[in-house]
C-alpha cells in the first residue's frame, strides 16, 4: 500500500471520529441534559411562595423532567443510530455522476 492510500485512510478515520463528535443530536441532548438538571433542581427546590405564584402547579419541575426526557431522547438515538460518513469511494461515485438537478 501507498504512502498516498495510507495517508487518505488516516484522513477518512479522523473525518469519522469528527463527524460523530459535532453530531447535532449530541449538542441538542447535552444541553437538554444539563439544562434538564438545572431546572429539576429549580423545581425541587421550589418554595411555596413559589407554587403559589403558579397555582400549586411545580411549573419548573415538570419543565425540567420534559426537557430530561427529550436530552435522554437525542443520546438515545444517537447510540442506536449513529452517523455514518461517506467513504471516499461513494463521494468518488458521486461526483462522477455530476451534480443533481433540482
Amino acid at each position: 500500500m501507498s504512502d498516498y492510500q495510507h495517508e487518505v485512510e488516516e484522513l477518512e478515520r479522523e473525518s469519522a471520529t469528527a463527524a460523530r463528535l459535532f453530531d447535532v443530536r449530541r449538542i441538542i441532548g447535552g444541553l437538554f441534559v444539563v439544562y434538564g438538571v438545572i431546572v429539576t433542581i429549580a423545581g425541587l427546590t421550589a418554595s411555596d411562595a413559589d407554587l403559589r405564584k403558579a397555582q400549586d402547579i411545580n411549573i419548573n419541575l415538570w419543565t425540567g423532567v420534559g426537557m430530561l426526557a427529550l436530552g435522554v431522547f437525542f443520546l438515545v438515538w444517537l447510540k442506536l443510530r449513529p452517523t455514518v460518513p461517506p467513504t471516499a469511494d461513494e463521494l468518488r461515485a458521486a461526483s462522477e455522476d455530476g451534480p443533481a438537478e433540482g
